[in-house]
């Protein structure tokens, strides 16, 4: 398989995922606007750093969740007991990363903002 093909795949992954899962949806929203705030507040690029690991986890846990959450679903009506477990475990892995990436933005942000305002 030819490197473009795989990353045709991949990027088909991401548009379905933005088509078709609500909350990756919300997730990009969310990550455009820290990206462009980081922008305008000249942020470190320490600050970058963490600001993009935060949003990739977000995302790439995300799209983890879909996964999981289509595999459970393929094998309806024969599932599992811990086919529910499965999926609100992988639904407080993103929620993990999300709040963590909320503390990230807040930590970087709310003290780059006052000094801005003031």
């Amino acid at each position: 398989m030819r490197y473009t093909t795989t990353f045709r795949h991949a990027l088909e992954g991401l548009r379905y995922s933005f088509l078709h899962e609500r909350n990756f949806r919300i997730h990009t929203v969310f990550a455009a606007v820290a990206l462009v705030l980081a922008w305008a507040l000249h942020i470190s690029a320490t600050q970058w750093l963490f600001i993009i690991t935060a949003i990739a986890s977000v995302i790439a846990l995300e799209i983890v969740n879909t996964v999981f959450e289509r595999v459970v679903d393929m094998f309806q009506p024969r599932v599992h007991h811990y086919a529910g477990i499965v999926k609100d475990l992988m639904a407080a892995a993103v929620l993990v990363a999300a709040l963590s990436a909320i503390l990230v933005g807040a930590l970087i942000f709310i003290p780059l903002l006052i000094t801005r305002l003031s």
